[in-house]
């Protein structure tokens, strides 16, 4: 989510559709033409374009079309057909790169003179709306940023016309000025409440008491499309000019816009023969600028990242997309080509989950990987980061693929250097393991948080809570950080959480107020409440603001405006303010916001558990994790750790948390890891000059690959655009450099770099390093420790049918995609789950009309009976069913089993028809599934005569079937409706079907008969007919059933007296 640049046509459309709601004097005309556009037919739904002389130019977000030639002015509509016709689908050269035009914006031209424009512009900062005016305008309006004046508007107020006129339209003749401050109060009002970060209008031309925009340029933020998605409309986000997305791209976009993770794809070079597969925001950028660094921007293939713990089929897909360019074609030169499975530490993701889709993909492609001499490094680290090695490595060797496999203890980037072939690499006596801490000064302030430091989470976020907890245990904390969950769409409750080995219990509450009231020791809130609604409850927060101290949003996507109206409100309120899109912050051996360190086992490994003598600040909450291992291998650890989160607008900035640890004695030393886009990295420039930060200062901004790209790039955090050569991280590492602060040559030797500061820091007695404390430890949760293969226990259920573990359900291994893709329905399905097998379609189709045939049998019968009688006495649908289905056994629905069994056996032993008839009336016993009340020989059952016919044209053999029908010719003699029932044709067919299919051995089949199956048909079928009858009552409205006297007999008249 980020500010995303729209079309002219657009940004005109809006501006027309918000001034002609509000009664303004705007007459905006505009069609947008595209190659599907019938130019002879348009004038029909636009009659000006034949009535008015006309201009045309392309819609593609070039800049000086002017003074390009691209645009046709005072045209009449034949003029401009052809204009448009001759340049659509052409290849033309704008801002020095080459594309084809495919959008054209037409509308009417306006005759005016040079001295009626004007230059407007109004854009979005950190504190409000600055709007900058230039009383001349058009193609040689020269350098405004020089020339305009400028008015900012506090965010959160509303400029009035009188204002904006005396602030800005001073130089504009007495008369236009009430004209041109409404147009600009207007503007104003659909700039905020559209969300526009950006509106630029070159020129506004000022004509008989009128404004019209001429050439607007415009960007919104993308992130508000959950409140403005009605007001924009169908609203497009084109690429640059020059850079239509290759299918690939469009590709994972389209993966991107399905979920919750992040993934991401620029092409940059397709025939080059570096490629990056990297995991995080942060690290994406880290990884392709340190390829760039080293002196292989040129043979940079891609950019990219993969984050969020996407699942194994979403990374598979990423991987297969990579993997599929990368093999597209070998090196021109004949060299190896490189891919690089990189990423920092990970807070949360199973790098063992995501690393299977990876795997996946390079078996796949394991040929052509070959093929291409590709030599694949991986750097990986997080959770269950030892199983996701293991498994590279055992790819390595099933795929006989040169794939070199490292982990944390190598520094991120080092990768890339021995991937190009520019080192080898270190062995582990060549790795540093960091220092002991650095002796402590007490009785001081500790920082932002303390270890009596005490948090409200909002929002059910179980994992999170267990981390901060686990954390605190330790960090050997008297008490636990975390006082409450809030949780708003629940009553008030407790959560099991651990406490150590312990099982607490962790008061869950509704609402905000009462948890503060109930907790007044409480002065956190980590919010982790979604970006549609962080603003109402860090809003809510704030407004406690006598108890609150410090709150951090974690939400990615909150919209800017909101954002800035949250940093307002907080700075009012003095409370500190982190994110959003942070994943929080650290304090070692005192408090976690959330996530943040990873799992216990990398909070052990970063030695965080102690504090050491570093404070960094970091824009990446990826990143952050990363840092916490360079510091600890670089130095005696972290003091104090904080991500301020990738938006444009951090809540914290870098200066606020640098002048806070410059204030900390037991702060030696601080880092910044700054990135590309914004300029507060220039406001620690001067706090260095002006002796505000007197501590070393080892910093570095990411994003250098940045001047490989022909194009305006977005990289992965919000506020990662630099908009200007000020904001490119070369010019803000040159001039931290220039200012004091250590600055290294490539993040490559970022650690390098803090190890040389941190030693000179030991030389001077700065820092006096102690003994390393025996690390601490904490029980490991029974699930991961079953995960990681620890620990084992006999599982409490066994189930063979259904699995919803996966990336899908699956029936019997089948997924529940597969199954609607090959139509199986409902006979399938049962085939599945109730036989662990796909049987034949016939067999299926079977089933369904068993369903069918059973599904009812009028309201008379028992079970229906009983459903209707407790329907009427006010019952619900379930209870109803219930009372219907307990009717079902020996003499009602269960004689399918009996005939079944009967029959079947009766076949198997030999005996014939009529000896089986007489056998039977010799023991005095009923034939089960002869025999109905109504039906005859001469009035056939029409349910059997289907099931029978099926059975006899489908399945690959009768013989119980037959034997039953060989019955029924003897009982039908002695009486004409001792016919074959429904219940024993089902019975007898279901028996041919399982034996006969060829997916049962005789064995199964029996146990299939003995274990109820038949029965189940029954019963599902009938739940069908139940559910309809008490539909119909309550349909109908019935009334509580009393059964009528006089089909009662009485008996108690004709009893005898008891003896008194």
């Amino acid at each position: 989510m980020s500010a995303k640049a729209i079309r002219e046509y657009d940004g005109k459309r809006l501006l027309t559709e918000y001034l002609s709601t509000r009664g303004a004097s705007w007459k905006g005309r505009q069609v947008l033409i595209t190659p599907e556009t019938d130019l002879e037919t348009l004038q029909g739904a636009h009659p000006w374009l034949a009535e008015e002389k006309l201009v045309a130019k392309p819609d593609q977000l070039i800049k000086r079309r002017g003074k390009g030639g691209l645009i046709l002015l005072n045209a009449d509509w034949s003029a401009a057909k052809t204009w448009i016709s001759e340049r659509m689908d052409k290849e033309v050269v704008a801002d020095n790169v080459a594309a084809k035009l495919n959008r054209f914006l037409v509308e009417p031209f306006l005759p005016h003179e040079q001295s009626e424009e004007v230059y407007i512009c109004i854009q979005s900062t950190r504190d409000g709306e600055e709007f900058m005016f230039y009383h001349e305008g058009g193609v040689e309006v020269g350098d405004v940023d020089a020339k305009a004046k400028r008015y900012l508007n506090p965010i959160g107020a509303s400029p009035t016309e009188a204002e904006l006129s005396a602030a800005l339209l001073t130089e504009l003749p007495e008369a236009t000025r009430p004209c041109v401050a409404s147009f600009l109060s207007h503007l104003f009002q659909m700039f905020t409440q559209y969300h526009f970060v950006y509106l630029e209008i070159n020129p506004l031309v000022v004509k008989n008491g009128a404004c019209f925009a001429l050439d607007m340029a415009a960007k919104i933020d993308e992130a508000a499309h959950f409140e403005c998605d009605k007001m924009w409309g169908p609203l497009e986000f084109p690429a640059p000019f020059g850079r239509a997305p290759h299918p690939e791209e469009a590709f994972i976009h389209g993966l991107d816009a399905k979920t919750g993770a992040s993934l991401k794809l620029t092409i940059l070079n397709p025939k080059g023969r570096v490629w990056l597969m990297v995991a995080g925001g942060g690290a994406s950028v880290i990884y392709a600028d340190t390829v760039t660094d080293l002196g292989f921007g040129k043979e940079l293939a891609n950019y990219g990242e993969y984050s969020g713990a996407p699942n194994e089929t979403l990374t598979y897909e990423y991987a297969k997309t990579v993997l599929k360019l990368m093999t597209n074609e070998p090196d021109a030169e004949g060299r190896d080509k490189v891919l690089i499975i990189g990423g920092g530490i990970a807070n949360f993701t199973d790098v063992a989950a995501t690393f299977k889709g990876i795997v996946r993909a390079l078996t796949e492609f394991r040929d052509k990987l070959a093929a291409v001499n590709a030599k694949i490094w991986v750097r990986r680290a997080g959770p269950n980061w030892q199983e996701g090695l293991k498994l590279m490595r055992a790819t390595a060797v099933s795929l006989d693929l040169p794939i070199k496999v490292h982990g944390p203890e190598t520094h991120m980037t080092a990768v890339v250097s021995y991937a190009l072939g520019l080192s080898e690499p270190k062995d582990a006596s060549q790795i540093s393991t960091g220092f002991g801490p650095g002796k402590r000064v007490t009785g001081t302030p500790s920082g932002m948080f303390s270890n009596t430091t005490r948090a409200i989470v909002y929002g059910m976020q179980l994992q999170a809570v267990q981390q901060m907890l686990d954390f605190d245990f330790l960090c050997k904390r008297d008490k636990p950080s975390v006082a409450a969950i809030v949780f708003p769409f629940s009553g008030d409750h407790s959560q099991r959480v651990y406490w150590g080995g312990k099982e607490i219990m962790l008061p869950c509450y509704s609402k905000l107020e009462t948890a503060l009231r109930i907790h007044p020791d409480v002065s956190v809130m980590v919010n982790f409440a979604s970006y549609r609604s962080a603003f109402a409850s860090t809003m809510e927060a704030l407004g406690h603001s006598g108890q609150i101290k410090t709150v951090a949003v974690i939400a990615e996507g909150v919209p800017e405006r909101q954002t800035r109206l949250l940093i307002k409100e907080a700075e009012r309120r003095c409370v500190n303010f982190i994110g959003p899109a942070t994943v929080g912050g650290l304090q070692p051996g005192a408090f976690r916001v959330g996530n943040t360190g990873g799992a216990i086992e990398n909070i052990v490994a970063c030695k965080l558990y102690r504090p050491g003598s570093v404070g960094y600040v970091s824009k990446s909450g990826g990143m952050s994790n990363e840092l916490n291992n360079i510091v600890s291998r670089s130095a005696d650890g972290v003091a104090e750790g904080l991500a301020i989160g990738g938006d444009r607008y951090p809540g914290t900035r870098f200066l606020d948390v640098l002048l806070r640890y410059e204030k900390n004695p037991n702060i030696k030393l601080l880092v910044l890891l700054g990135e590309v886009g914004g300029t507060d990295e220039y406001d620690v420039c001067e706090a260095i000059k002006d002796g505000r930060i007197t501590k070393p200062l080892v910093a570095w901004c990411v994003g250098t690959c940045a001047k490989c790209f022909s194009f305006e790039v977005q990289f992965g955090h919000a506020g990662a655009l630099a908009r200007s050569q000020l904001e490119t991280a070369a010019a803000k590492n040159a001039a931290m450099a220039a200012a004091g602060a250590n600055v290294p040559s490539s993040f490559d030797t970022f650690g390098d770099k803090i190890t040389e500061v941190f030693k000179s820091l030991l030389e001077k007695k700065v820092v006096v390093c102690e003994a390393e404390p025996e690390p601490p430890q904490v029980p490991m949760d029974y699930s991961w420790a079953k995960k990681l293969g620890l620990i084992r226990k006999p599982a409490a259920f066994l189930s063979s049918i259904v699995d919803e573990r996966g990336e899908e359900l699956t029936y019997a291994g089948m997924p529940i995609s597969k199954v609607f893709e090959e139509d199986i329905g409902v006979g399938g399905v049962l085939s599945l789950l109730w036989f662990r097998r796909r049987l034949p379609a016939y067999a299926a189709k079977f089933i369904e009309i068993v369903l069918m045939v059973t599904a009812d049998h009028g309201p008379a019968v028992s079970g229906a009976h009983n459903t209707i009688v407790t329907a009427r006495a006010g019952k619900d649908l379930v209870s109803s069913l219930v009372s219907g289905l307990l009717t079902i056994g020996p003499r009602f629905g269960g004689a399918l089993d009996e005939a079944a069994e009967m029959f079947a056996n009766a076949f198997d032993t030999g005996v014939s028809a009529e000896n089986f008839v007489t056998n039977m009336k010799r023991e005095n016993k009923l034939i089960m599934g002869i025999g109905h009340k109504l039906k005859s020989i001469h009035n056939p059952d029409m349910r059997v005569t289907i099931v029978k016919e099926f059975a006899k044209k489908h399945f690959p053999s009768t013989d119980i079937l037959d034997f039953a029908l060989a019955v029924e010719e003897v009982t039908t003699k002695k009486k004409g409706n001792l016919i074959l029932n429904v219940d024993g044709c089902i019975a007898c067919a279901f028996v041919d079907l399982l034996r006969s299919c060829g997916h049962f051995t005789r064995q199964e089949a029996d146990e299939a008969i003995a274990n109820g199956t038949l029965n189940g048909l029954f019963v599902m079928g009938r739940t069908a007919g139940f559910i309809g009858h008490f539909l119909d009552q309550k349909r109908l409205k019935q009334g509580l059933y009393r059964h009528p006297v006089d089909d009662i007999n009485y008996l108690s008249e004709d009893l005898p007296m008891s003896p008194a």
